[in-house]
């Protein structure tokens, strides 16, 4: 479960979507596919949550790792190389940011 928190010890990845509307539910759908079925079973995963815009022009990712080197090994996996195609397909444009989370406000 994903914990927003000041912690050194987790990797955040903070991902922006850049999708035309009409793609928008299609990119969401193969998300959490993607998630359910290759992200969520990979070794030091924490949590993540998809985020959507009014507009359905950008989707936002958040997700949370035991380490930098997990994420980067998730990356790696042929199941995700597969899935990466078909999520690149569906939308515009796409940057992962890896982030530490500074300060964390009630």
């Amino acid at each position: 479960m994903v914990k927003i928190a000041a912690d050194p010890g987790v990797q955040t990845v903070i991902t922006t979507f850049e999708v035309t509307p009409a793609n928008c539910e299609a990119l969401l759908d193969a998300l959490q596919a993607t998630y359910a079925e290759v992200i969520s079973r990979q070794p030091g995963f924490i949590g993540a949550a998809l985020h959507v815009n009014d507009a359905r022009t950008r989707v936002a990712n958040y997700s949370q790792w035991e380490s930098r080197e997990a994420y980067q090994a998730m990356l790696r996996t042929e199941e995700m190389r597969s899935r990466h195609a078909e999520i690149t397909e569906l939308c515009r444009s796409f940057e992962p940011v890896m982030v530490e989370v500074r300060a964390v406000f009630p």
